[in-house]
């Protein structure tokens, strides 16, 4: 059983394959030198792929897990059910432990779990959650290209878009989220070029976005984190659309580390700050922002680059992956079932309404 299906498949870049009996990822820290794929077959490697950011990006890091539940139920044989369901969910819980602010992870590893509950049997187990795994793969990439048709709506022909970090097809199974509202918007017939930042530490805007826009044809200007204010400052820039990784029920965001200050700039330019994300990033559990865990990382991403020490030794580092945008800066909220608007606390609710026996 391999998937998604053809029909289902997004057009260019996947990072994200099941390959018959163990899941292929295309490496995301060997780009953009090299397109490096690796084959997993044990879930702690996926577990170790997710946290050390060889597959990143809310969605993809759900597939990815979800994939991750279904070789570990590959590899546990001859126990009794009950055995093998504990056992299985001690697989679950490491998956789980890799990385606390993509709300996608625990979306994915809780449908995984839900989809097995009428099982009687570890065969039927292993084929209920395989199924559920290339569900959420095809899902993902069908939801991708919904949320960019209901997107693409709001990016003028002829549009210069910011954007920050990678929300693209290597974020997601497939075709991308904010990067995906660029693609649809381009599929209509519209000419738009991009302006993307860096993204420091780890670079995923240069790294990464721009790799993808390059491959689409799509013009691109990268410019250092510090320069976005300047961009928008001379009219450089017509609208924002970043990803999301977690969102709160008032509207509140969690993004890559620095989008707040990219929406903060556009709020004091009058310029549309959109973001871009499936339904499964919403978490309407948790009220506001400040609820949700911030992932702190390593120091050596900030103290070295490509290998070499770029800081005195001895120096205090800080290093959150994310931070939270107020919903008071996001103009909309573009998912697979339409756009949202403030105020989001109903607006969100609504498109969410039927999602929650999923969660």
């Amino acid at each position: 059983m391999t998937g998604p299906s053809p029909a289902a498949r997004s057009t260019g870049i996947e990072p994200i394959a099941w390959a018959g009996n163990h899941l292929r990822l295309l490496d995301q820290t060997r780009l953009p030198l090299a397109e490096i794929w690796i084959d997993l077959h044990d879930h702690r490697e996926v577990a170790a792929a997710i946290r050390d950011m060889r597959v990143r990006g809310a969605p993809a890091i759900g597939v990815a897990a979800a994939y991750g539940v279904v070789l570990a139920a590959q590899q546990i044989s001859g126990r009794p059910f009950p055995e093998f369901r504990a056992e299985l969910e001690q697989a679950i819980l490491l998956l789980g432990r890799t990385r606390p602010t993509a709300v996608n992870l625990f979306w994915a590893l809780e449908r995984m779990r839900t989809s097995m509950a009428a099982a009687r049997t570890p065969d039927e187990a292993r084929a209920r959650l395989l199924a559920e795994a290339l569900s959420i793969h095809t899902q993902d990439i069908e939801a991708n290209r919904r949320m960019g048709r209901h997107g693409q709506v709001l990016i003028p022909d002829g549009a210069t878009v910011l954007t920050h970090c990678n929300a693209g097809a290597l974020a997601t199974a497939g075709y991308g989220t904010a990067l995906g509202v660029i693609r649809a918007a381009r599929e209509a017939g519209k000419h738009i070029a991009v302006v993307a930042d860096e993204t420091r530490p780890l670079l995923q805007g240069a790294r990464l976005t721009a790799w993808e826009l390059a491959r689409d044809g799509i013009p691109t200007t990268l410019i250092a984190d510090t320069m976005a204010g300047s961009f928008m400052q001379r009219g450089a820039v017509t609208c924002c659309i970043v990803g999301a990784d977690r969102i709160a029920a008032n509207g509140d965001v969690a993004n890559k580390i620095g989008t707040y200050q990219v929406a903060v700039l556009a709020k004091e330019h009058s310029i549309p700050f959109y973001v871009a994300a499936p339904i499964s990033t919403l978490d309407l559990s948790l009220s506001d922002g400040s609820l949700i865990p911030i992932e702190e990382r390593s120091a050596g991403e900030v103290t070295r680059f490509a290998g070499v020490q770029t800081a005195p030794e001895g120096v205090s580092i800080a290093n959150p992956a994310f931070d939270i945008t107020p919903a008071r800066y996001v103009t909309a909220i573009i998912t697979e079932r339409g756009v949202a608007r403030p105020p989001y606390t109903s607006s969100l609710q609504a498109l969410a309404a039927g999602m929650e026996h999923q969660r």
